[in-house]
C-alpha cells in the first residue's frame, strides 16, 4: 500500500535520524522521535523500523539503516514477532563493541550511560543550532577515539 506525503516524509526523517547514531552507541525510540520533532510518536518509529525494507535497490534498507541501534528508553532490546530478531540485533550491537547483557527473564539490554546517544539535536542540524554543554562534552569524548 503507498504512502502518504507525510507518512513517507515522517519514515524518511526516522531512517535520516537513525543514519546518524555512531557506531557503537544506541538510543531509544524515544529520543529518535524527539530529535524528528515528534516527541509524541516513539511507538511509530518502531512501525518505521518494523517496516524497514530489505531490498538493497531502495534508499532506506536493512544494510542502509543502522536500525540495531534503537533500543527502548529502558536499554532493552525490543521484543519482536520473529524468535531470533532480539539475538540478531544483539549479535549486530556486539559486533560494533556494545556490550549486551542477558538481564534473566530472556531480557537482553544495553547501559544507557555507557553506550547512550542523546544529543539535543542531530549533528547534521548541530550547525544550525547552539551546543549545549552536554553535547560538547560528548563531542569531545567522540574525538578523542
Amino acid at each position: 500500500m503507498p504512502r502518504t506525503d507525510e507518512a513517507a516524509a515522517f519514515f524518511h526523517a526516522v531512517y535520516s535520524a537513525i543514519s546518524e547514531i555512531p557506531a557503537g552507541r544506541v538510543t531509544s525510540y524515544g529520543h529518535i522521535a524527539m530529535l524528528i520533532g515528534t516527541p509524541q510518536r516513539p511507538r511509530q518509529v518502531g512501525v518505521c523500523l518494523k517496516h524497514l525494507p530489505d531490498d538493497p535497490s531502495v534508499q532506506w534498507n536493512h544494510d542502509s539503516v543502522p536500525w540495531q541501534r534503537v533500543v527502548n528508553a529502558k536499554g532493552v532490546i525490543s521484543p519482536r514477532n520473529h524468535p531470533t530478531a532480539v539475538r540478531t540485533q544483539a549479535e549486530l550491537l556486539r559486533d560494533e563493541g556494545v556490550q549486551v547483557t542477558d538481564g534473566g527473564m530472556g531480557e537482553l539490554s544495553v547501559d544507557l550511560s555507557e553506550y547512550g546517544w542523546f544529543p539535543s539535536v542531530l549533528p547534521s542540524e548541530a550547525a544550525d543550532a547552539p551546543v549545549k554543554e552536554e553535547d560538547a562534552q560528548v563531542k569531545e569524548e567522540d574525538d578523542s577515539d
